[in-house]
């Protein structure tokens, strides 16, 4: 197929004010990410757009496999809150409300 251009599990960004962090997530648009490296403003990094990770969770929630999942930009923290925040993933396995980081599967918003 000549008009495929890749897989688009992983895609490159020019980080933000601020930069991005390794493994923490990052939010493009609606384009929803965990960069693979730590990046200053304005310096290329990959991102990965789907797959599992561990990531920062609200703390007063508690997760059952399979809860859509949002992601608050405000507060950087995934959560099952919908209003105001933006759905990116699904819970990959159980969270203890106490637990301050959960299993996320991303997944593309759109």
């Amino acid at each position: 197929m000549r008009n495929h251009i890749q897989p688009g599990n992983a895609l490159d960004f020019v980080a933000p004010a601020g930069g991005v962090v390794s493994g923490k997530t990052a939010k493009k648009g609606a384009l929803i990410h965990v960069p693979s490296t730590t990046a200053a403003e304005g310096v290329s990094y990959s991102g990965d757009l789907v797959g599992v990770f561990e990531l920062d969770a609200q703390t007063s929630q508690a997760w059952t496999q399979g809860d859509v999942l949002y992601w608050n930009d405000t507060t950087k923290v995934w959560t099952k809150t919908a209003t105001d925040n933006t759905k990116g993933g699904v819970a990959a396995y159980d969270k203890l409300a106490a637990a301050a980081t959960g299993s996320v599967r991303l997944y593309p918003t759109i």
